[in-house]
C-alpha cells in the first residue's frame, strides 16, 4: 500500500495488547494518577473511563486506513505517504558530502581558530571580521541552533566565531563544554583594546545585526554578506536549521555559490551534508558531571544501538507509544542488528512513559533511561541537589517535570547510539532537540575512512491520528516535515515510520515538499512569493530587494580602559 503499514501482524498486535495492559496496570490506583500528574481528558482516540483505565479505539485505525485507501483510490499520485516522502532519504550517499564539511570544518578552525588568530601581529589582528553568536537558558535545541547558525555563517563568511559575551557565563555552561577554538566577546574587547585597533589602525569595534524574526527587515537574501566590512556580524533569531539555509536563495550569485557549497543543493539528497552534526563535534562536550551519569547509565556496557525520542508533553497518548514501538520493531528489522538483546535508550519529558515502553520492549530489547532519582540516591552530594538536581521553575508543561540537567544527561546519552533515533511525540514529530540528537549520533558514528558503511538511520514515527490532514498540523519551521505539510501530502495516512533527513530541509526545493498556507504568508514577508507546491520567481526577489531600502542595524562596542585591557 504505496510505503505505509498494516497493524495485522503479531508484534503489532501484540504491543497493542501490551500497551493497553499497562495503561490498565498503572492506572488502576488513583493515587498513582495524582503522582505522574497527567491529564485525564480524551485524547487521540483514547478514553479514560472510570476504573476501567483507558481504552483503544481500534476501529479508528481501521477507519483510518480505509479512508487513505479511497484517497488513494481517487487521487494516485498526488500525493505521498511521510514514509513515500522519507524514501528520498535512504542510502543516498550522504556521508561523503558529511565529510567534505568535516574537512571544511577543520581547515576553517585551523585558519580563523582562536589559538591562531589572538597570536597575530597587532595590523593583522585589527584587519579581522567575526561572526558572533549568543544564546540564552531557554530550550536547549533551539538556542543550541543559535550557536549553530553562528559557527555555519563563520564558515560562510570566512570569519573567526565568537561565542556568548563571557567564557565563564556561557548559557549551559554547567552541561556543556565549549570548544577553546571560539572567541567570547569579552575576549575580544580586550585585544582589541589591547591592540589599540580602534586608535592605531582606525576600526572602532562595531557589530552590525541582522534578525531573522524580523522578515522586513533581515538581508539574508538580499545582501552580499561578504562584503560587509563591520569587524562583528550577528545573524539572530536563528532557532532552526533554516535560517542558514535562506542563504541558498540569496539574489548575489556568489553568495549562493558559497552557500551552496557549505549546504549542498536541497534537490539532491546525497549532496546535503550532516552540518550540524559535525559542527556540534567540533564545538560541543558534555560537561564532567554530564560525562560522569552518562557513563553510569550504560554501568559498562556497549553504546546503546537505537534511541527513542518521546515528545509527549504530558500526554497518555496510546496511539503515539504504539506507534514508536512498531517503528523500534520496523527500524530493529531493516537495520539487520545482530545483538540478541539490542539496547535501546529512551528519552522523554513524560515520567510515564519509561515504564510504559520498558515493559512492551522487555522480552526482545534492554532499555536504558536516565533515573536521576536513582542515580542521585547512589551519588548524593550537596552540590549535586543544589546545582543540578533542583525542579523546573518554569515551563514544565514544555521541558516535562525533571530538573534541566536531566534534558542534557539524556542528550548526550541519546546521542551514542550507533544505528538509529527514533522520534515519536504527542504533536510535533522531530524537534529540534530530536534532530540535533540524531545529528549528533550521525556524526559520532561517522569515520573518516568510510571503509565500511555508516548504517545509521534517522525515524520519524506518526501515529494515524497526526496525519488525518496530512503534515498540516507540523507548524513551527523547528519542526522537520514542516516543509512536507502543503497539497502533496496525503491525508489520513495510517501510521507511518519514516526516515527522516538529518539536515531538515529548509525551503521547498525536494522531492515532495509543499509549503502550508501560513508559511506561503510568512514568506511574503520576506520577499518571497511562494506557489502551492514551493516555487516562486526569482525575479520578483530580484525586483523586491532593489526596492526594499532598510537602515544598517549597527551597535558600537563599548571597550575595556586600557589599563584594564593590560592587566588581562
Amino acid at each position: 500500500h504505496n510505503g505505509h503499514r498494516h497493524h495485522d501482524g503479531y508484534n503489532s498486535i501484540m504491543s497493542v495488547e501490551l500497551i493497553n495492559k499497562t495503561f490498565h496496570d498503572h492506572h488502576d490506583d488513583p493515587s498513582q494518577l495524582a503522582a505522574e500528574k497527567v491529564d485525564t481528558n480524551q485524547d487521540y482516540g483514547i478514553s479514560f473511563n472510570g476504573s476501567d483505565g483507558f481504552q483503544y479505539q481500534e476501529e479508528d485505525v481501521e477507519k483510518s486506513e480505509s479512508a487513505f485507501l479511497h484517497e488513494r483510490e481517487n487521487h494516485p499520485s498526488t500525493c505521498a505517504t511521510v514514509e513515500e516522502m522519507g524514501a528520498a532519504f535512504a542510502g543516498q550517499g550522504e556521508e561523503e558530502a558529511s565529510l567534505r564539511v568535516r574537512r571544511m570544518i577543520h581547515n576553517h578552525f585551523s585558519q580563523h581558530g582562536a589559538a591562531r588568530v589572538r597570536e597575530l601581529p597587532a595590523e593583522q589582528f585589527c584587519r579581522q571580521n567575526f561572526v558572533f553568536g549568543r544564546s540564552s537558558e531557554a530550550g536547549f535545541g533551539n538556542e543550541m541552533y543559535k550557536i549553530l547558525t553562528a559557527a555555519a555563517l563563520s564558515l560562510l563568511l570566512n570569519r573567526p566565531l565568537i561565542l556568548g559575551e563571557n567564557r565563564a557565563k556561557h548559557s549551559f555552561g554547567g552541561y556543556i563544554t565549549y570548544s577553546n577554538q571560539t572567541f567570547s566577546l569579552k575576549e575580544i574587547k580586550l585585544l582589541w583594546a589591547r591592540n589599540d585597533c580602534a586608535g592605531k589602525y582606525k576600526r572602532p569595534l562595531v557589530m552590525r545585526i541582522d534578525d531573522f524574526e524580523m522578515p522586513t527587515r533581515t538581508r539574508v537574501l538580499c545582501d552580499d554578506w561578504r562584503e560587509w566590512k563591520q569587524p562583528i556580524v550577528w545573524f539572530k533569531g536563528t532557532t532552526d536549521a533554516v535560517a542558514i539555509q535562506f542563504f541558498l536563495k540569496n539574489i548575489n550569485p556568489g553568495m549562493r555559490a558559497a552557500a551552496t557549497m557549505l549546504l549542498g543543493d536541497p534537490s539532491i539528497p546525497s549532496s546535503r551534508p550532516n552540518l550540524f552534526g559535525e559542527l556540534m563535534k567540533v564545538l560541543i562536550s558534555p560537561a564532567v558531571a554530564v560525562e560522569e551519569a552518562v557513563n553510569w547509565v550504560l554501568n559498562g556496557g556497549p553504546d546503546p544501538d537505537i534511541t527513542l525520542h518521546m515528545r509527549m508533553r504530558g500526554s497518555r497518548s496510546k496511539r503515539a507509544l504504539y506507534a514508536a514501538v512498531s517503528c523500534i520493531e520496523r527500524s530493529l528489522h531493516e537495520l539487520s542488528l545482530k545483538n540478541a538483546r539490542p539496547r535501546v535508550v529512551l528519552v522523554t519529558d513524560t515520567p510515564l512513559v519509561v515504564r510504559l515502553i520498558k515493559h512492551n520492549l522487555k522480552d526482545f530489547a534492554e532499555v536504558l533511561h536516565f533515573d536521576y532519582n536513582l542515580y542521585r540516591s547512589q551519588n548524593g552530594s550537596d552540590i549535586m541537589s543544589t546545582t543540578y538536581l533542583q525542579l523546573p521553575q518554569m515551563r514544565a508543561k514544555d521541558w516535562g517535570p525533571m530538573p534541566r540537567w536531566v534534558a542534557f544527561v539524556d542528550f548526550f546519552l541519546a546521542a551514542r547510539a550507533t544505528r538509529a533515533i527514533i522520534s515519536g511525540a504527542h504533536r510535533r514529530v522531530a524537534t529540534t532537540y530530536a534532530q540535533l540528537i540524531a545529528a549528533m549520533a550521525a556524526a559520532n558514528k561517522l569515520h573518516i575512512t568510510l571503509a565500511s558503511p555508516v548504517n545509521f538511520s534517522f525515524y520519524s514515527s506518526f501515529q494515524s491520528t497526526l496525519l488525518v490532514d496530512g503534515l498540516g498540523n507540523q507548524i513551527g519551521w523547528g519542526h522537520a516535515w514542516n516543509r512536507f505539510g502543503g497539497k502533496l501530502s496525503c491525508h489520513n495516512q495510517t501510521d507511518q515510520c519514516a526516515l527522516t533527513p538529518l539536515f531538515p530541509p529548509g525551503l521547498w526545493d525536494g522531492l515532495w515538499q509543499s509549503p502550508i498556507r501560513r508559511d506561503i504568508h510568512r514568506l511574503n514577508n520576506f520577499g518571497v512569493h511562494l506557489n502551492e507546491t514551493g516555487e516562486f520567481p526569482e525575479t520578483s526577489l530580484l525586483s523586491f530587494c532593489k526596492s526594499r531600502k532598510v537602515p544598517m542595524n549597527i551597535v558600537t562596542l563599548e571597550l575595556p580602559s586600557c589599563k584594564k585591557c593590560l592587566k588581562n
